[in-house]
C-alpha cells in the first residue's frame, strides 16, 4: 500500500463517521434527549434563585 492508497481509505472512513455522527446528533429519536440536555445549564439556577425575602435579608445584613 502506498500512502495515496492509505490516504483514500482514510478519506472514506473518515466521512463514514461524519456521516454517522451527522445520522446520530439529528435522529429523531433522540431529539427530546437533547432538548432536555440544553436545559441541564439552566435547571440548577431555577432551585437557587432567592426570593424577594431573602434578597432583602442578604441586602441588610451587608450593612452590619
Amino acid at each position: 500500500m502506498d500512502a495515496g492508497t492509505v490516504g483514500a481509505i482514510s478519506t472514506v472512513l473518515v466521512t463514514i463517521a461524519f456521516f454517522g455522527v451527522c445520522f446520530w446528533a439529528f435522529s429523531p429519536k433522540l431529539k427530546k434527549r437533547f432538548e432536555e440536555d440544553a436545559k441541564l445549564p439552566f435547571a440548577d439556577d431555577e432551585q437557587h434563585k432567592p426570593t424577594a425575602t431573602q434578597a432583602d435579608n442578604n441586602q441588610t445584613d451587608d450593612r452590619k
